[in-house]
């Protein structure tokens, strides 16, 4: 059986409950993995699934963590988003639905040529030792 909401909303930050429940997005430059560049791996907030490893971190400069892939393709599932008036590819975490964000074909080419484009509010961090 899932989390209830009443759950959820009680161990999550609200903006990470907005992110990962409502599909919302953080403002551009205010998550702390945006420019972080520490070694370790990125989990899903909400179940704590491994989503991403710092190896595959690069900077974007659009504001948020940014990825060229995940740990393992399996640990994510894309969805056409057409919301706010676009058209986007939207990632979700495989083990619980979370939403993480979304994946776009503008990431650099020497390397997969994605940007997987995360919210830092649908993170935790654990840093390598």
């Amino acid at each position: 059986m899932s989390e209830n909401e009443s759950s959820l909303r009680g161990r999550l930050s609200p903006l990470a409950y907005e992110v990962t429940q409502e599909k919302g997005t953080e403002r551009p430059f205010t998550s702390e993995f945006a420019e972080r560049w520490d070694d370790g791996a990125y989990r899903c907030v909400v179940c704590e699934a491994p989503l991403f490893e710092s190896d595959n971190q690069f900077d974007a400069g659009c504001g948020w963590p940014s990825f060229d892939a995940p740990v393992v393709a399996s640990a994510l599932v894309e969805h056409p988003d057409t919301s706010r008036g676009r058209v986007r590819t939207e990632v979700v975490c495989q083990s619980c639905g979370a939403h993480l964000g979304h994946v776009f074909p503008d990431g650099p080419p020497e390397r997969t040529g994605l940007r997987y484009c995360i919210n830092g509010a649908a993170l935790k961090f654990d840093k390598k030792a």
